[in-house]
């Protein structure tokens, strides 16, 4: 089928739309736990080297749930992927409230695992955003992508204290309260998913890419071989890649550790959940500007910019006190920052430098790459922040934010500039 430019125009912009509304939706999913997992984690288990495992389990089953999915959209397009995601995570926070309930610590890590295909589906959107979006917008469709999580997820951690009221006017245990709210998100982008990300952009894509060249894009799943030939030949990939993985590292590292540093502090949840608002306000609100940026000036210094955000975050939160400390609220704010950075400008990087044919799988292969990297990640900070303290975490983060320059300083040596919307090279 032969997609005119203003068909496909209309097209991208209903997905973007739909997108929007899916993650804020699945913002609030993801986010109203977090600033209770590790601390339900630990209550339940009794031990503070245990309770980041809850947050490791979730990056873990976002990163396996990423290239499952992604196999997926590879066969059957992005909405079934999507739609699968979202139902999974559904599930998981529903386990998480039964976990709570009979006080089950194995099961409190079933869930979380669950729970990170709503992460691995948000993630995945924001690929979706790029499908058809003109090579010199690129990285501000899928910065309006992650910056409607803003909704949800600053929402989100602020209803902690509302949703703990609420579950115990039901019986249930406070703590568990957040994740039945995000149950409720999650279900919501699910049906909004199925109902109006039509047509499939990704299908669309390789529709108008058969007509347009006259070539054929298989709809199926790229064996790693290919996905392994595509990271060793084009080094936009493998320099985003490496950037995505290692930065959320970094903001997984540190997030997950805060609320449980802020609580035996004596901090309240209320101010707890304040602080991973500032941190997801980070995260997501600014991305407009960031792809703006990546778009004008090119990724490898939006990459570089966000490596000094991030060395920055980590120097304020790394020194100052436990408990409630304005240091704490502005390094997890410059946290989400850095991250926003680097998130936009490297995933804009890995979406643009793949053949449409590999497209999904790869970005399937560097999103499980930057959830078992984080994952690790999350491990090692409840044993280095037990055995250290919040101090040395941080300064183990920062050893992960060189990884970021580097790659950044790779990128910048090996790839070209900023594309206009025609996909010829901008003269800044």
């Amino acid at each position: 089928m032969r997609w005119p430019d203003h068909r496909i125009a209309q097209v991208q912009r209903r997905t973007i739309w739909t997108l929007v509304v899916t993650q804020a939706l699945g913002g609030l999913g993801i986010t109203v736990g977090i600033a209770v997992a590790a601390i339900l984690a630990e209550e339940i288990s009794g031990s503070e080297e245990l309770a980041g495992l809850v947050q490791t389990m979730q990056v873990l089953g976002a990163a396996l749930a990423s290239f499952l999915l992604a196999h997926l959209m590879g066969r059957r397009g992005r909405r079934p992927g999507l739609f699968v995601g979202y139902v999974l995570g559904a599930a998981g926070g529903t386990l998480c409230v039964l976990a709570g309930v009979i006080r089950s610590f194995p099961l409190l890590l079933v869930g979380a695992t669950l729970l990170g295909s709503t992460t691995a589906a948000n993630n995945q959107s924001r690929y979706a955003a790029t499908d058809l979006a003109a090579p010199g917008r690129r990285a501000r469709s899928l910065a309006v992508v992650v910056w409607a999580t803003t909704i949800g997820a600053v929402a989100g951690p602020n209803l902690t204290g509302v949703a703990g009221r609420a579950a115990r006017a039901v019986g249930l245990p406070a703590l568990t309260g957040p994740f039945v709210f995000g149950v409720v998100g999650m279900v919501a982008s699910a049906i909004v998913i199925a109902v109006f990300l039509r047509p499939d952009p990704l299908l669309v894509a390789r529709e108008a890419a058969v007509a347009a060249r006259g070539g054929y894009v298989a709809p199926t799943s790229t064996k790693w071989s290919r996905v392994r030939e595509v990271a060793r030949t084009r080094t936009g990939v493998a320099a985003g890649a490496a950037a995505l993985a290692l930065a959320h590292a970094v903001m997984i590292a540190v997030m997950v550790m805060t609320p449980l540093h802020m609580h035996h502090g004596g901090a309240t949840l209320e101010i707890i959940g304040v602080v991973i608002s500032a941190h997801v306000l980070g995260m997501f609100a600014f991305a407009p500007v960031v792809g703006w940026a990546a778009d004008r000036f090119g990724r490898p210094p939006v990459l570089t910019a966000g490596a000094g955000v991030l060395f920055a975050s980590l120097l304020l939160s790394g020194t100052a006190p436990a408990g409630a400390s304005w240091g704490i609220g502005a390094g997890l704010f410059l946290l989400g920052l850095g991250w926003s950075f680097c998130t936009v400008a490297a995933s804009t990087l890995l979406s643009e430098s793949a053949p449409l044919d590999a497209r999904t799988d790869v970005q399937g292969a560097a999103d499980l790459v930057m959830g078992l990297v984080a994952a690790a990640a999350g491990a090692l900070a409840g044993l280095v922040m037990g055995a250290f303290g919040y101090a040395a975490l941080n300064v183990f983060a920062a050893l992960l934010v060189t990884g970021v320059a580097t790659a950044a300083e790779f990128a910048r040596r090996t790839t070209g500039g900023p594309l206009s919307d025609d996909g010829e090279p901008l003269a800044l």
